[in-house]
């Protein structure tokens, strides 16, 4: 008996102790991401005054950017949360607090002046620098300086997003890829309703519209076969950003040229692209967001098929030429603009569509189902729920051994009879083969098939 409640209040401390800090960590973090946000809605609002197109000045920012994170602090490249997964993993959370500052300027000056990038991960890695800050001015232990980490990743995607249970379990879901960490549960949810609770009492206004008013189909069999097929096309679009972005990404780093010259090449040819084409692939990209998700026909058939490619092309380049930023944002415009188009191929219920797209490629690029799932309900209301399961987690399962993310661990294999070496980077991961038919017989079949191809074309050619 005394060791049953021995045991209780070692828990219940435990408890205690973790509640306290990730609420105190989560409000510092939503006040000082609360201030990023409003500074980055200044800019994007100083846009008109610029007597010229904006865009013109994007080159510019983008060789600023560059030299400012190469010379300061180079954790803070690329879009956010990758660094801060590589940190937890590789150094127990310890982030250079240098980041904060140049994190948000870096971000400013990118989508200011049109970078195709987000916010989210700049959100979260400002988050999980200041919790690092706090746990060094602390004297918090590697682990426990850990966990706060991982507390404020969570608490920047609540933030910035106004989704707190959404946010808090993508920042316990994304480390490791088929493993939720249950011991940092607790204080990341805590975290994350922290930052949203003071985000709200500080007055920030929410961009990712809050609906809840869908007309959704009643649940049926030809229903669910099409949320399926949904969620087949959205993990085969996700897949495709993935291997688009990280391409792009490799083909400008393997140019060897003076360093400075990549970001200024890189922004004249976005500048370039949407000078003769749209400006509607730049910043954020929120007013195509909110298109496709309109229930008002007038507006959602104004998205075109080509504005999903077009935004990943814009997104590629501005994140290949050094722009910061996060790329969630831009998942979402993919998703929701190509859920808007596969709504029209199935002739019905697009905007419903629209934002199965927006959860279900979020689930499949950055493989966090789980968070994606509660995401939708926070977004989008509790009835899309068994809808948005279905279609993210097919999502999430056809993407296969691949992320957004390049840092994840590898905790489970997607598919039968493939050998994947588990506890590595993702990036590191192959897929192998194993099962089904044996390798000689494989090649014996490609070789008849090989033939049988030939004979037919030389049966055609005779009788010409």
């Amino acid at each position: 008996m005394n060791q049953h409640f021995t045991e209780q209040a070692v828990v219940f401390t435990s408890v205690s102790k973790w509640i306290f800090l990730s609420a105190l960590v989560g409000a510092l973090c939503g006040a000082i991401i609360v201030q990023f946000l409003r500074a980055l809605h200044w800019a994007e609002s100083a846009r008109t005054d610029v007597g010229f197109p904006y865009y013109f000045l994007l080159p510019f920012a983008l060789v600023l950017t560059v030299w400012l994170v190469r010379k300061v602090a180079p954790n803070a490249e690329g879009h956010g949360t990758e660094k801060v997964i590589e940190a937890i993993h590789k150094h127990k959370g310890d982030i250079d607090s240098k980041v904060i500052p140049v994190k948000v300027l870096a971000t400013i000056l990118t989508i200011g002046t049109g970078g195709s990038v987000g916010k989210e991960g700049p959100g979260a890695q400002i988050g999980a620098a200041t919790a690092s800050l706090f746990s060094k001015l602390f004297r918090f232990s590697p682990d426990d300086r850990k966990k706060l980490v991982i507390c404020g990743i969570s608490a920047g995607f609540a933030t910035v997003f106004g989704t707190p249970l959404a946010g808090a379990i993508f920042g316990v879901e994304i480390l490791v890829v088929g493993t939720i960490m249950y011991s940092v549960l607790l204080p990341s949810i805590v975290a994350g309703l922290s930052a949203y609770t003071v985000a709200q009492f500080l007055g920030l206004e929410y961009t990712l519209i809050k609906t809840s008013h869908f007309v959704l189909p009643s649940f049926d069999i030809t229903v669910a076969l099409w949320v399926l097929v949904a969620g087949v096309f959205f993990g085969l679009i996700a897949d495709i950003f993935i291997n688009v972005v990280q391409k792009v990404h490799q083909w400008i780093k393997a140019i060897k040229w003076h360093y400075l010259l990549t970001p200024l090449v890189g922004g004249v040819v976005i500048a370039a692209l949407a000078h003769f084409t749209s400006t509607r692939y730049l910043g954020l990209g929120m007013e195509s967001i909110w298109l496709s998700l309109s229930n008002e026909a007038i507006l959602h058939q104004n998205i075109q098929w080509y504005d999903a490619p077009m935004k990943l092309l814009f997104t590629a380049l501005s994140l290949g030429s050094g722009g910061s930023g996060g790329i969630l944002t831009p998942l979402f415009f993919v998703g929701a603009t190509s859920g808007n188009v596969f709504g029209h191929l199935v002739d019905g219920y697009i905007p419903f569509f629209a934002a199965l797209g927006l959860v279900s490629l979020l689930a499949g690029a950055t493989n966090a189902p789980i968070a994606a799932i509660i995401m939708a309900g926070e977004l989008f209301g509790m009835d899309i729920l068994h809808y948005a399961a279905l279609s993210c987690i097919v999502a999430f399962l056809m993407t296969g051994h691949r992320s957004v993310f390049p840092s994840q661990i590898l905790a489970m294999t997607k598919g039968d009879h493939l050998d994947v070496e588990l506890g590595e980077e993702i990036q590191k991961t192959r897929a192998t083969y194993t099962g089904g038919l044996e390798p000689d017989t494989v090649r014996d079949i490609r070789l008849r098939m090989a033939l049988r191809r030939r004979a037919l074309r030389e049966k055609r050619r005779l009788k010409k």
